[in-house]
């Protein structure tokens, strides 16, 4: 059985609905479909092709996005301030005969990962996976007509590429800033212009100190790409700003979990394993991320209470042993982003001559702290040996262009 490709089927059914805000255009269903058909004839590919692209968020993206299932190939998004990506294969327009249904199980997208723990690695995602990931979406946030999504995330990661995805095949609209901009993206939620909007801690943070008081029209905010700073989602349901807290990765087509505390979606099946490692599997699940025993093993660690409800502790490599104790990062993080004066966190842990590995804490202040301070505030809130050995304060943290810590990337600042 094949699938109905989801831009002609959308203009079809809807074809003077906007699908796309960006670039301070709009284009209906119809226009959107007519760009993506005229470059999908103009593209030198065939059935089962793999092609790089490094576009800006932004009009050209999603027309190659939706121009290559036309063709039966497959796009692989590449970051846009990366290495320089090969040029498009272009040819002369043809009247090749374009696609109209497409094999569920075919290649949709290569995406690489985020690269948080070291090198990032490709992942295909089949049509039927981000089919499955569309429904579960629907499941935990909701579809309605008249929704319009605001993407102001990378979309050559999972989370920005599924709202486009999500958005034609529920014929909703996407809007899509070409970065994020706090004074921007603050205007639009105020403004009442969408009604879902995908985020990532940091951003949702920075919406907070830059004073954002309301979102009328606002049905949910996706926030995923890591844990919140403590206070975040509190200070988010006092002002009345609907959080949904996300989970997932790049090998599940994006959220297999939603809510606080987690539930697992629509489809998705979760297991903890002895060694505390969260294992996935569902219809949105990369078959061949898949282990032998039939597993997404994700590499978080995690715990699942009584209803089946899951808490993420982050991930297994992280895991600091400091004396023959084991400690994880976020908990530090956690406690450390609890103080006032700490606008952003991050732990690793060191190589060390007497503890094996010293825990370390990098900060970024907003307001004057010593380390003694921050020490002792560790102390007040955490057993003996969690308390980082040390705390550099720096100017930002390394983080990957969703926001994620890059934590493999921390070292001591030179004496």
């Amino acid at each position: 059985m094949r699938l109905d490709e989801w831009l002609s089927s959308a203009a079809r059914a809807r074809p003077g609905h906007a699908a796309l805000v960006a670039e301070g255009r709009t284009l209906t269903y119809a226009e959107l479909n007519k760009h993506a058909t005229g470059l999908a004839r103009r593209l030198a590919v065939s059935p089962g092709d793999r092609v790089p692209a490094a576009l800006p968020p932004g009009l050209a993206f999603c027309e190659l996005l939706h121009a290559l299932p036309r063709r039966g190939a497959a796009l692989i998004p590449l970051d846009p301030r990366g290495p320089a990506a090969p040029a498009l294969p272009l040819g002369p327009p043809s009247d090749v005969e374009l696609l109209e249904t497409v094999d569920p199980e075919a290649v949709h997208t290569v995406i690489q990962t985020s690269g948080t723990t070291g090198e990032p690695k490709a992942v295909e995602l089949s049509y039927a996976n981000h089919a499955a990931s569309a429904a579960a979406s629907a499941g935990a946030l909701g579809v309605d007509p008249a929704d319009r999504w605001l993407c102001p995330v990378p979309l050559h990661h999972v989370a920005g590429l599924n709202v486009l995805i999500r958005c034609v095949i529920h014929r909703t609209t996407a809007v899509v800033h070409e970065r994020f901009d706090v004074e921007r993206v603050k205007s639009t939620l105020e403004a009442g212009e969408v009604t879902l909007a995908s985020l990532v801690p940091t951003m949702l943070a920075r919406l907070r100190d830059a004073g954002l008081k309301r979102a009328p029209g606002l049905r949910a905010i996706a926030l995923g790409g890591g844990p919140s700073p403590a206070g975040l989602l509190e200070w988010a349901a006092e002002t009345g700003i609907p959080v949904t807290p996300v989970y997932g990765l790049t090998e599940t087509c994006s959220q297999v979990v939603a809510g606080s505390p987690g539930r697992p979606m629509l489809g998705v099946e979760l297991q903890v394993a002895g060694n505390g490692e969260i294992l996935v599997r569902g219809p949105m699940v990369a078959r061949r991320s898949l282990s032998a025993d039939g597993w997404l093993h994700t590499g978080d660690r995690g715990r699942l209470d009584e209803e089946g409800r899951l808490d993420v502790e982050g991930r297994l490599k992280e895991l600091i042993v400091t004396g023959g104790e084991n400690v994880a990062p976020l908990e530090i993080e956690q406690v450390l982003l609890a103080h006032p004066a700490v606008a952003d966190a991050g732990v690793a842990g060191l190589p060390d001559a007497e503890w094996g590995e010293a825990v370390t804490a990098f900060v970024v202040l907003r307001s004057p702290a010593t380390s003694a301070e921050l020490l002792d505030w560790c102390g007040a809130g955490l057993a003996p040996f969690k308390v980082p050995k040390a705390v550099h304060e720096v100017s930002e943290l390394p983080r990957n262009a969703s926001g994620k810590l890059l934590r493999h990337r921390l070292e001591s600042p030179p004496a």
